[in-house]
């Protein structure tokens, strides 16, 4: 009879439940961390595409309002104002340029912005985001 007992207690499960949810939860909370940092990229994406919009739209007004590549880079910034403005870069050809004098030039304004997904201090992915932008001077 004292085997008897003694097997019955070996077969309890009364605690696996909680190993298994111990197991689990580090995969669940990375798989968490993940998808949140990706869609913080993806925010940080969409911004630098509506930067390089707006200072595209900026830029292509430069023949009629003498705009010069600041106020192109500014357009840009004000269009992004959750992104760090230091590590945002605004490239375009030189509205100062006389290429600007004639109706029908391309005004071309790239916009870039780096990115990190890190896991735990492991970096999964990093570099730049990129969105340009082309316009025609009317």
């Amino acid at each position: 009879m004292f085997n008897r007992r003694r097997n019955h207690t070996f077969r309890s499960e009364s605690g696996q439940a909680a190993v298994e949810f111990a197991l689990v939860v580090p995969v669940l909370l990375l798989l968490l961390l993940g998808i949140i940092q990706g869609g913080i990229v993806f925010h940080n994406y969409l911004t630098v595409t509506d930067a390089a919009r707006a200072a595209a739209r900026q830029a292509i007004e430069a023949r009629v309002s003498g705009i010069t590549k600041d106020d192109v880079q500014q357009a840009a910034w004000d269009a992004a104002p959750d992104l760090n403005h230091a590590n945002l870069g605004v490239v375009t050809n030189d509205p100062d340029s006389p290429d600007f004098s004639q109706g029908g030039t391309q005004v071309v304004v790239t916009v870039t912005y780096p990115y990190s997904i890190n896991l735990l201090g492991m970096v999964v992915a990093s570099g730049n985001l990129t969105s340009q932008m082309t316009g025609r001077l009317e």
